[in-house]
């Protein structure tokens, strides 16, 4: 029964993982298209609240219950495919920390530019720019997670 019940949440976690993430991803790229400094104001607050909420609840339990899942089956964390998820896990981590900086940052520089009445500014679109590139990796990492949780590879990362 424990092995169910950590399986179960390993896998809801990973399933908040990828949904919040693309979510925020498309919920932040139709606002941004907009144009409109009150609808991307709007979207980043929610936004960073989704990313709060639900996306760092996942970032923690995920490693919790991916050891307790290995333990309870048996895998040695030093297994190849554990190993290199963690490291994609690491990965996505490196990007995700700097891209809650960037969409308070949006979401700051958005609602200035709607108290002011102005277009958004520079900094605005160059922030939204590298947080559009910083998904590519990170998305990536956690479809290579899903590939290596799925198929389980046999290998090893030492000579």
């Amino acid at each position: 029964m424990t092995y169910f019940i950590l399986k179960f949440l390993h896998l809801i976690g990973a399933v908040v993982l990828i949904g919040t993430g693309a979510g925020i991803a498309f919920f932040m790229v139709m606002a941004h298209f907009t144009g409109n400094a009150t609808k991307i104001a709007g979207v980043a607050r929610i936004v960073v609240r989704a990313d709060f909420l639900f996306t760092a609840t996942a970032v923690v339990a995920q490693p919790i219950t991916g050891m307790l899942l290995a333990r309870e089956v048996g895998y040695p964390l030093t297994e190849g495919w554990i190993v290199l998820s963690i490291i994609l896990y690491l990965v996505i981590g490196a990007f995700w920390l700097p891209v809650v900086v960037m969409q308070m940052r949006m979401r700051d520089l958005a609602e200035a530019a709607e108290a002011a009445g102005t277009p958004l500014p520079p900094a605005y679109h160059r922030l939204f720019w590298t947080w559009f590139a910083f998904g590519f990796p990170a998305f990536g990492a956690i479809l290579g997670i899903l590939w290596l949780m799925i198929a389980r590879p046999e290998f090893a990362l030492s000579g």
